[in-house]
């Protein structure tokens, strides 16, 4: 059974930052391209960025780029979004997903997703 476990949402003010993690159970870790995304209230999920399965390469949605960074260590099974410069437009539920080989922008195209972790900016 796969499981993507989401952590360190939470609360904190505009320009500042935090770390989410998305540990990855029940599948060859390797074999998956990963992704976040996002959702804010009353608007669609939307793209954030994704990584390859080796790490090497990544894609980030214009309204985070310079700010987010993806990463992964393939040894832990974990998936990282290190977001800096935070601000009220990025409050969202934050998701992350797999998806098998590449990596994608398209939502709709991955395998696996997590429940989700909440992230609140406030003005």
């Amino acid at each position: 059974q796969v499981q993507l476990v989401e952590s360190g949402g939470g609360l904190v003010q505009a320009g500042g930052s935090l770390r989410l993690s998305c540990a990855a159970s029940g599948l060859t870790f390797r074999r998956y391209a990963r992704g976040w995304l996002r959702q804010a209230p009353g608007k669609e999920r939307e793209f954030v960025a994704a990584i390859d399965r080796g790490g090497g390469s990544t894609d980030y949605a214009d309204s985070v780029k310079g700010r987010f960074t993806i990463s992964r260590d393939n040894a832990k099974n974990t998936v990282y979004l290190q977001m800096n410069s935070l601000n009220p437009e990025d409050t969202a539920v934050y998701y992350c997903a797999a998806r098998v080989w590449n990596y994608s922008d398209r939502s709709g195209s991955y395998d696996y997703w997590g429940q989700g972790t909440q992230v609140t900016v406030s003005s």
